[in-house]
């Protein structure tokens, strides 16, 4: 017999319901295992292949560790030009002596003021476009400075992977090796060397933690805190992360010398960090570089003081560090990771410039190359300034002009070649801080014109 289903039910629309229903939550149970896998993806900031520790140089063998970063930092190979920065690559014959195939542009050929400004100096002989930091040992290694002046291993510890090196030379004590890599001769440091920066300059190898190698910049950063009313500071040890993610780079991108006979490594901020300040710091020491080829002048060469200016500007105040932008986070399914391609933020403005600056790509890369375009014009003007001023003097001491008046228009050149250098050998093109890289420039326009009118003095003054 057979059974009437009850009235009202229709097994089709059940069918269809419980369908969905089973659909749904396997939807969410597999919503869920992805949500706690990638918990746990996250939580699990590395799978350790190798074992790290102290000695551990090789930037190849951490990357078996952190196989996204190494990708990243392998990519500094990459020659890219903005603008106002960073170089293309230009095809070279590689030979015994000089195995690069190719170099950076030259920056003395496009502007070629700095040979008159460095007479006498060897970077009149050879200076080039920055690249990436791939590059930093060997160019340093094959620059034709190395021809005309004798270096010392003090130059390493901007451009080679130096931490192991300065332990092993200290036996275990790095300060120690530091003062031993600055009396070493260039020939003989660069034997103790095997690779440009590396990941062990930057972190423990146990923690991972960002962590500050250098002991010139350990010693110059507690001589500012000490200005600033902080006594027995360490950075490792009283830095925030944050900080730390500047101090890092700081290490290394700064104005330094090479203090005595020991060539010891020093950076001049017992004064502050402002140009005229580092300025006043080496007229007191009456420390020079160089005496000027034409001129006679007791010279100063800056070297790169991206930290000293980036400390003046906007970014500085609202705490942006310069990983925030030349080494921005990004995702990486569920990790976030630094990227260590580290860049000019013009060739990455969507991770490094509107995490913060809502404008479009196109605005942001023009509101930058404004400030660059303005920047590099009143640096022209005062390159312009600096060299009628070498013209100058050397026409008075054809004309037999007064020692003492020539002295104080030497002293004039010396401060206004210094101030100019200082923001052009600075590699941001004024966008670090760009008013205080205006004053800069002001400042040196203006010793440029006070050496002028001291030629033109009288004896009485007049």
């Amino acid at each position: 017999m057979n059974e009437t289903p009850p009235s009202g039910i229709n097994y089709r629309t059940v069918l269809i319901t419980t369908i969905v229903s089973a659909a749904a939550t396997f939807g969410v149970i597999a919503l869920l295992i992805d949500i706690f896998e990638k918990k746990q993806e996250a939580k699990e900031t590395t799978f350790r292949v190798v074992e790290l520790d102290d000695t551990t140089t090789d930037p190849a063998i951490w990357g078996k560790n952190f196989p996204q970063q190494y990708d990243d930092y392998s990519k500094t190979v990459d020659m890219v030009r903005t603008r106002y920065g960073g170089s293309e690559a230009i095809p070279r014959d590689p030979g015994s002596e000089d195995p690069r195939e190719v170099v950076a542009q030259s920056k003395l050929d496009h502007l070629p003021e700095l040979k008159r400004l460095w007479a006498g100096y060897s970077f009149a002989q050879d200076f080039r476009e920055d690249r990436g930091h791939a590059y930093m040992l060997s160019d340093q290694i094959h620059t034709e400075r190395q021809e005309v002046a004798s270096q010392p291993g003090t130059c390493l510890q901007c451009h080679a992977s130096v931490y192991v090196p300065m332990m092993e030379l200290g036996e275990g004590d790095l300060m120690a090796g530091f003062e031993a890599l600055n009396q070493m001769t260039y020939d003989k440091a660069v034997d103790h060397v095997s690779h440009p920066v590396s990941c062990i300059d930057c972190h423990d190898p146990d923690s991972m933690e960002l962590r500050v190698t250098r002991p010139a910049f350990m010693e110059g950063i507690q001589t500012l805190k000490e200005q600033a009313g902080v006594s027995d500071y360490e950075v490792n040890r009283d830095a925030t992360h944050q900080e730390l993610r500047t101090y890092v780079c700081a290490q290394c991108h700064v104005e330094y010398y090479f203090q005595g006979d020991k060539k010891r490594l020093t950076f001049p901020w017992s004064k502050g960090l402002k140009a005229d300040q580092i300025l006043a710091y080496f007229d007191e020491i009456e420390f020079k570089d160089w005496t000027h080829a034409e001129t006679e002048a007791p010279m100063l060469k800056a070297q790169h003081p991206e930290y000293e200016l980036w400390s003046q500007g906007t970014h500085a105040k609202a705490g942006v560090t310069c990983s925030d932008c030349h080494m921005p986070y990004k995702r990486i399914g569920a990790k976030k990771v630094s990227d260590h391609h580290v860049r000019s933020p013009l060739l990455n403005i969507n991770r490094a410039c509107q995490t913060c600056h809502k404008g479009s790509e196109e605005e942001l890369l023009s509101r930058a190359e404004s400030i660059q375009t303005r920047h590099t014009e009143l640096r022209d003007l005062a390159l312009d300034a600096i060299i009628d001023l070498i013209d100058s003097i050397n026409a008075a001491q054809e004309a037999g002009v007064d020692e003492q008046k020539l002295k104080v228009a030497r002293n004039y050149q010396r401060k206004a070649t210094f101030l100019c250098d200082f923001v052009e050998a600075e590699n941001s093109s004024g966008f670090h801080a760009d008013q205080e890289a205006a004053r800069v420039l002001g400042l040196s326009l203006n010793y440029a014109r006070l050496g002028e009118k001291s030629l033109m003095q009288k004896k009485d003054g007049k």
